[in-house]
């Protein structure tokens, strides 16, 4: 399905905008990798601050596994736009606003579809 609403300059602009929070989140992967997470107990000085930095490293795992599924979401988002599919909600099949995409060009449900997921989020969650 070819989206009529994107003009092809905005789709241009959100591979870029896109394109640039990949490597920026590429960026920061690597960062951590080259700084290393490995904790030495040996260079703790006590019980605090071994628990304090197993506390630090499950965090930054946790934020790892975060930016996983947030690049995962930018992969599929150039994946619609290469498919003529960017900018139409998964759910309802209805165009999403553009101040909706520039606010998250990752998305990939429509405002009120997203309300909706929230919603019964909230209610099983």
């Amino acid at each position: 399905m070819a989206n009529a609403v994107l003009k092809k300059k905005d789709l241009k602009r959100f591979r870029e905008i896109l394109e640039a929070k990949k490597a920026e989140i590429l960026k920061v992967a690597q960062k951590t990798l080259d700084e290393g997470m490995t904790l030495d107990s040996d260079d703790l000085a006590d019980e605090m601050d071994l628990a304090s930095s197993e506390y630090l490293q499950s965090f930054n795992l946790r934020l790892r596994g975060r930016e996983k599924t947030f690049l995962k979401k930018i992969d599929l988002a150039l994946a619609k736009i290469d498919n003529e599919t960017f900018g139409v909600c998964e759910e309802c099949e209805e165009p999403i606003s553009l101040k909706r995409l520039e606010a998250r060009p990752e998305t990939a449900l429509c405002i009120r579809c997203k309300e909706d997921q929230e919603r019964i989020e909230k209610a099983y969650g």
